[in-house]
């Protein structure tokens, strides 16, 4: 009787040669992401540091600003302008609201209900990208005027007496009135609230919605329970998408507002351009910057995602 072979030990569970990748190989990944890198170097992080060093300079246009590590232009600014700051949150956060109760249906929809229409629909949500910012601002200086089709329907219904109780509107005027501005803001930013929520929402497996119908769950429950949790995601997205540029707008409080309604991004640009007071414009940036990126922390944090669409 023959004894098996015995082989190698170097040969049991020896596996195919492992070839560990070139250097060259292995910088690819990196040259990919420098040319990205290198433009938020050059377009984001060269003038947040230019705009830091410019709020803590002293002097004028005329004379040069110079350097002076002056900080108490950030209290100065703070509070010349606070009325502003807390105007702009609160537009902003009414706009995001009031984005959220109008988008959060329309994306539901167009996610289940929308079948063959579904292409359609969005691109009506996108469609007012194909125009100018300005023009759309502007045409609402129309819909909006004295004495047209809204403010009548608006004012036969009753609609401003309430509005005017909270001060909202002034009378029968619509236009240079915080509501204005709102509505301006609403409609600008409502396709950053829809997208955000459709993408969360399409993902939704439906088969979820039959097993929660087949526990005997009423279409409320199911949507209180199954829905709305799985699409906090694009809640999330859209609220912050519509709250962190409605925040620093300027141009609807510029057209739609009045000196009354001015928001921080107007007196921003008031302070670039008109008073030229360089480094109280650059410390009211920064101010505002802190604040959003304070309140986004908190929000995303009570949200309970960090999952964003």
């Amino acid at each position: 009787m023959t004894a098996p072979a015995v082989l190698p030990q170097a040969a049991v569970g020896d596996g195919p040669p492992v070839h560990k990748p070139s250097l060259r190989k292995r910088l690819v990944p990196y040259w990919l992401l420098l040319p990205g890198i290198l433009w938020l170097f050059v377009f984001f992080v060269l003038p947040m540091i230019y705009q830091a060093s410019t709020s803590v300079q002293t002097g004028s246009l005329e004379e040069g600003f110079q350097v002076t590590w002056h900080f108490q232009t950030y209290w100065d600014a703070f509070t010349d302008y606070y009325p502003q700051f807390l105007r702009s949150l609160l537009y902003a956060a009414t706009a995001t609201a009031l984005c959220l109760l109008l988008g959060y249906p329309l994306a539901y929809l167009i996610a289940f209900k929308a079948g063959r229409w579904r292409n359609l629909l969005l691109v009506l949500v996108i469609a007012p990208f194909f125009t100018s910012f300005l023009i759309r601002t502007l045409a609402w200086k129309t819909i909006l005027a004295d004495g047209g089709p809204v403010v009548g329907v608006l004012n036969s219904i009753g609609f401003l007496d309430v509005t005017s109780w909270l001060g909202m509107t002034e009378g029968d005027r619509v236009l240079a009135t915080p509501l204005a501005v709102v509505c301006g803001l609403t409609y600008n930013f409502l396709p950053f609230m829809i997208l955000p929520l459709y993408t969360s929402l399409e993902r939704i497996d439906t088969r979820l919605h039959e097993a929660a119908g087949d526990l005997y769950a009423r279409p409320a429950t199911v949507f209180r329970k199954v829905t709305f949790p799985l699409s906090m995601p694009g809640v999330v997205s859209g609220t912050l998408l519509t709250f962190i540029p409605a925040s620093g707008d300027y141009v609807n409080a510029e057209l739609l507002g009045s000196t009354d309604t001015r928001m921080i991004g107007n007196v921003i640009q008031s302070q670039y351009l008109r008073i030229l007071d360089y480094p109280t414009a650059a410390a009211l940036s920064f101010i505002l910057m802190a604040i959003v990126l304070v309140m986004v922390t908190i929000y995303i944090r009570r949200a309970g995602t960090e999952d964003l669409v």
